[in-house]
């Protein structure tokens, strides 16, 4: 819609009509697009008037047959349902800052990415993530998942496992609901951590490497580190064995996903930048082209934050009540406060907000609260995503300008240092109220150098198992990340380099037949190899 003017000579817009007093404003003009919609809004309201009485008698027949469905199945479609809003806001967090064309091309390239990693998960990464998960949770509804391979003797002791060995391309007659549950709920985390290293690549990068790194990703990758913290592999068991705490603490997948997506993406932004110079470069916000966008995506994000926390019901049985409703509230205290201080920073130092560092700092609150959630009370929660939110213009200033590794999108900077604050503070603010027999381990909930009234600490063996953690993510993320980039990287340059001379010497096979004419040939410009695009060039009317 466009409001019209007559100035008395000329009416802009698209209605053109005569005897209009100049100054006054027109009709607002209806485009074709918003007419169509309008119909089909009225047809559907009518539809619902003229038929309401079949809609009722549908929605008992609905309600009846939910009734016969258990309420985790209910639950695990619901959560799921919601934290599958995470990628799609993470995403639109990442674009808004780019130029159409950019993303465009990014915004096509993550939604291939996550379903390439989706069938790489479903053929070979349930298996390696829960394919021992039957020996940790003795049921016989998980009775399909009970092969772990170790790389340490018996005599070691068990729960040292590395890898799952069972439930390949999730095919088998003695495959349960809960199992299918199982992959289900991994979805949202598996789409984020292919995402945020994926886009890093989508606009530098030749056009199969990102693709090749969403299958590792979801075939390997994300599914042996995952096996390590919650599918009943050696960090998770690193309490039952070595009595440090609980083991590793990662209930929100503030390591699994998140610093593990920001090891492999500082790899791929080190491998595949273009090293800007660093003379004559000043400090600049990130551009806001797309500010609705950024507020889209953050409000679904936050809204998402439960459903992502909960969506694992292997998750919700140590927890509780208190857990559930604390971390629900924690993680959504902390996303929120890690707009404020970026809000307030960029009003201050450019008299308007950005609203793309401030979308930013909503993700970088959320990372870090998701590690704290349920095990700690609200003010640490707040002042995690407080800290998270005011390192984040530091974070994007040392990455973007002194690093000089340009990460457009702004999501690797905004989840690994927040990642790291929330995993560590677990072993610091975490209270003990929560978490007891969390990974099997015994004693009290979880417990760090602060806990409540009756309870004892256990900092330093919980903060250990935090560092081990934190280290054997950050390692596996970075060294599977250079297996994987630096190969396409010395692939896509030796291509680039056998097409460059081509060129060059259809010029000086040009320039050496036109000696014996009486007018030299037309110089012939070598042009540089582009990369090469899959995506169509993005519409005109978008």
């Amino acid at each position: 819609m466009q409001p019209l003017w007559y100035d008395g000579h000329t009416v802009r817009g698209s209605i053109t009509t005569n005897n209009i007093p100049a100054g006054k404003v027109l009709v607002v003009a209806m485009n074709r697009s918003l007419l169509i919609r309008l119909i089909l809004t009225l047809a559907v309201v009518v539809g619902v008037l003229l038929y309401g009485g079949s809609g009722w008698v549908l929605a008992q027949h609905l309600t009846a047959a939910l009734v016969n469905i258990p309420a985790s199945v209910l639950w695990v479609l619901v959560a799921t349902s919601m934290a599958l809003l995470v990628p799609v806001g993470l995403l639109l967090i990442g674009v808004a800052a780019l130029e159409r064309e950019r993303a465009w091309e990014i915004a096509l390239g993550a939604l291939v990415a996550c379903a390439l990693a989706a069938v790489a998960y479903w053929a070979i990464g349930f298996a390696l993530h829960f394919g021992g998960i039957g020996l940790v949770y003795v049921r016989p509804e998980l009775s399909a998942l009970v092969w772990e391979w170790s790389p340490l003797p018996a005599n070691w002791g068990t729960g040292w496992g590395a890898a799952g060995l069972s439930g390949w391309f999730l095919s088998g007659s003695e495959l349960t609901a809960p199992v299918y549950a199982l992959f289900f709920s991994q979805l949202p985390w598996l789409f984020v951590v292919t995402l945020l290293p994926v886009m890093v690549l989508l606009d530098r990068a030749p056009a199969l490497a990102p693709w090749l790194l969403a299958l590792l990703l979801g075939g390997v990758i994300y599914p042996l580190a995952g096996n390590w913290v919650q599918g009943g592999g050696w960090l998770a068991a690193l309490g039952r064995n070595l009595n440090l705490g609980h083991g590793f603490v990662d209930p929100g997948g503030t390591g699994v996903v998140f610093l593990l997506a920001a090891a492999v993406g500082g790899v791929a932004l080190v491998v595949w930048a273009p090293r800007r110079p660093l003379a004559g470069e000043v400090a600049r916000l990130p551009a806001d082209r797309r500010p609705l966008l950024t507020v889209a995506g953050s409000l679904l994000l936050v809204a998402a934050l439960p459903g992502w926390l909960w969506a694992n019901p292997l998750q919700l049985e140590a927890l509780g009540p208190l857990g559930v409703m604390r971390g629900s509230v924690n993680g959504i205290l902390s996303a929120v406060a890690g707009g404020i201080l970026p809000l307030f920073y960029t009003w201050f130092v450019t008299g308007q907000s950005n609203p793309v560092l401030v979308g930013r700092g909503v993700v970088a609150g959320a990372v870090a609260g998701l590690a704290l959630a349920p095990f700690v009370p609200t003010l640490p929660a707040l002042l995690a995503g407080l800290v998270a939110g005011t390192m984040l213009p530091l974070l994007t200033y040392v990455v973007d300008l002194r690093a000089r590794l340009n990460d457009t999108t702004g999501l690797v900077t905004s989840v690994g240092v927040p990642a790291l604050l929330g995993l560590l503070g677990v072993g610091i603010v975490a209270d003990g109220r929560v978490g007891i027999g969390w990974q099997m381990a015994g004693g009290e909930g979880v417990s760090g150098l602060w806990v409540a009234t009756g309870f004892l600490s256990g900092w330093l063996g919980q903060l250990q198992a935090q560092v081990v953690g934190v280290t054997a993510l950050l390692l596996w993320g970075g060294i599977a990340a250079l297996f994987s980039c630096v190969p396409l990287a010395l692939i896509a340059w030796g291509v680039q380099r056998s097409e460059e001379p081509l060129a060059a010497v259809v010029a000086a096979e040009g320039g050496a037949a036109a000696e014996g004419y009486s007018q030299p040939a037309p110089p012939i410009e070598v042009v540089p190899t582009e990369r090469r695009r899959i995506f169509p060039p993005v519409p005109s009317d978008l």
